[in-house]
């Protein structure tokens, strides 16, 4: 007779133990499979809260982007319709130094008058920009209206203020207008 060998033992046993345990095996590959599809569905639920939670960030942020350039440019538009005031208080001014002490009050009233627009524009976060004559052109403020060839100039200075530029914050409200030297160097 041929000896049992060692193969056939554990192929017993383990029929024995499926005999044994079948239902209790069958039970333990749903309760398996049932766990793998609730890790699954978890992942999918913690990937789209992810996604939720990124996309109401990205709302808030760009909601408060939203709001503080509303805030500091909002008014722009009536800063620009401000702006031919300021203008038309300038002349006034320019005009007003010829006058004689008959109109000294006058000539008092629209630098007062000027001066209190110019705070106005401050505090609203409006700046001058006021190029002198020689200062060189810069056409991130500046705007040429001419060119002309002015003896004792180099190519690029400023040989007349037209009109001043605006700032509002840190964008360009109006380029300073000025006429620009073309002079040969």
């Amino acid at each position: 007779m041929a000896e049992p060998r060692e193969d056939d033992f554990l192929d017993d046993i383990e029929a024995a133990e499926e005999e044994a345990y079948g239902d209790d095996m069958a039970d333990l590959d749903d309760e398996a499979v049932e766990l793998d599809a609730l890790r699954a569905e978890r992942d999918q639920l913690k990937d789209r809260f992810m996604r939720a939670l990124a996309d109401a960030e990205n709302a808030r942020k760009r909601a408060d982007k939203d709001r503080r350039e509303a805030e500091n440019y909002g008014g722009s538009k009536l800063a620009r319709d401000m702006l031919p005031v300021y203008d038309n208080m300038m002349r006034a001014v320019d005009a007003a130094q010829g006058l004689g002490e008959e109109s000294a009050a006058l000539v008092e009233g629209v630098q007062l008058t000027m001066r209190e627009l110019l705070n106005v524009f401050k505090k609203h976060g409006i700046e001058p920009i006021s190029p002198a004559v020689g200062d060189r052109f810069d056409p991130k403020v500046h705007q040429a209206m001419f060119e002309a060839p002015v003896p004792e100039t180099k190519a690029g200075d400023i040989i007349q203020v037209a009109a001043d530029g605006f700032m509002l914050h840190d964008r360009l409200l109006r380029p300073a207008q000025v006429g620009v030297s073309s002079n040969p160097g």
